[in-house]
């Protein structure tokens, strides 16, 4: 699994999203947001996932 973000809407996740895959993550989780939110709900979502 791997978490992919990027902090502005005008900021693109291809790269971020070619390297996870090249890495082996069969499953991304990815999310758009200011740095300064830290209610980073795709990170909790992944983390639930690892637990299970």
């Amino acid at each position: 699994m791997g978490y992919a973000r990027v902090s502005t809407d005008d900021q693109d996740l291809r790269l971020q999203r070619a390297a996870l895959k090249e890495a082996g993550c069969k499953r991304t989780f990815e999310w758009k947001t200011s740095g300064v939110k830290c209610d980073r709900l795709e990170l909790v979502k992944m983390i639930e996932q690892l637990r299970d």
